[in-house]
């Protein structure tokens, strides 16, 4: 006998089950799943005054869910035998998916054709297709949607300085491991920790350091001032007064707001992309660089025919990522210029946020946010359709 048909007489199949086991499992599915849709239909209509059962919360769909999904695996085991408990490993993982993102999906389509108000006594009544002609003609929802292109684009400079700090890791240079935890120290930091130390404190139009110091270099030339002020035929001071450091105001303006907001950011998540960039330099061969040298290629044409090829699918992944996470990017402007001024740092996160905050308006940030969503899902399909396609092999 051989080892495959030893393996074959541990196996229970669906064949060797009983009948009896098989209609229990049967009856435990659809017996759990009756009492669930029966439990989904009284709450309805207690929820939308049908019935005076006067339900406080949707607990009882919670634990009426629950014991469906409970049934569902205990009936894979008596119906389906070896094959069920294996099912098991992935089962109970997509139903919690299920429980927790595709249920709040559904109520969130639900509440994003009604108006909500927290501050109403109403409560939420469904109101058809308003809150989508309130999105069309809402100017600051479609600002955050462009600034939010801005910051995204911005992500190809991160990526160059990133490339460039993993190449200057990988070589031999003194002090290599001191910088690698240096660099690294950023992506240590919340962007609430970020925003605070930075946005907060340094940049501080009053008391920052960074702002007392530009308005010092911009004083006006005197006595008490270190001659190291004074340049041949040149009044530092001068100079910093053309930059208008007089009075530093690094967020009163859209254009240097915004480009605080894209540095901190960057400051933040560059790091991230430096060690995947850097794991794959790692990863080339070194004599793919001495073959090379060889044929008497320069540093350039190594790294335009080694490096950068090679790298392209790390690089892709790396910037996929974080393309991810910047379109997720709110904590650093809610908790310095709150979308100002006048909404030219508000990404559509920090704007949804606000809706929900500030105004209560759960409807109208519900439906944002799944229009946002939208948005996402077809731009990532896009791109990773375009990276597949990038990092095949050409021949």
């Amino acid at each position: 006998m051989s080892t495959e048909e030893g393996d074959k007489l541990h196996v229970v199949t669906a064949d060797d089950i009983s009948n009896n086991k098989k209609r229990l499992g049967k009856f435990l599915v659809w017996g759990s799943a009756i009492i669930l849709a029966f439990t989904l239909l009284i709450q309805a209509l207690d929820t939308n005054s049908y019935l005076t059962i006067d339900l406080e919360t949707w607990r009882p769909s919670l634990y009426a869910y629950v014991f469906w999904a409970f049934c569902l695996c205990v009936s894979q085991v008596l119906t389906r035998g070896e094959h069920g408990k294996r099912v098991l490993f992935v089962l109970p993982a997509a139903l919690f998916v299920i429980s927790m993102v595709v249920f709040p999906l559904l109520f969130g389509l639900v509440i994003a054709f009604s108006d909500w108000n927290l501050s109403s006594p109403d409560g939420r009544t469904f109101n058809g297709l308003d809150n989508v002609r309130q999105m069309w003609g809402d100017p600051f929802y479609w600002n955050a949607l462009k600034n939010m292109v801005w910051y995204t684009v911005v992500i190809i400079i991160e990526y160059a300085v990133a490339f460039g700090l993993a190449i200057l890791l990988n070589s031999q240079i003194r002090a290599r491991k001191f910088f690698r935890v240096a660099f690294l120290l950023p992506l240590m930091l919340s962007p609430v920790a970020v925003s605070w130390m930075i946005g907060k404190s340094m940049l501080e139009i009053r008391f920052g350091p960074i702002s007392r110091f530009l308005r010092w270099l911009a004083s006006e030339p005197s006595e008490e001032l270190p001659s190291l002020l004074y340049y041949p035929g040149i009044y530092i001071a001068d100079l910093a007064q053309w930059f208008g450091w007089a009075s530093p105001s690094f967020f009163g303006s859209a254009g240097i707001a915004r480009t605080m907001i894209m540095a901190m950011d960057a400051w933040t998540f560059i790091p991230f992309m430096m060690i995947m960039i850097l794991a794959g330099l790692q990863a080339i061969p070194r004599e793919l660089y001495e073959a090379s040298e060889v044929d008497g290629a320069s540093r350039w044409r190594q790294f335009l025919e080694i490096t950068f090829p090679l790298m392209l699918p790390v690089s892709i992944t790396a910037v996929l990522i974080r393309i991810i996470f910047k379109l997720k990017l709110a904590d650093i402007i809610i908790n310095i210029t709150s979308g100002g001024p006048g909404g030219a740092t508000d990404s559509v996160t920090s704007f949804i946020f606000r809706e929900y905050r500030d105004r209560s308006n759960v409807g109208y940030g519900t439906l944002l946010a799944i229009v946002y969503l939208v948005i996402i899902v077809i731009a990532m399909t896009i791109l990773i359709k375009l990276a597949d396609r990038w990092m095949k092999p050409r021949y």
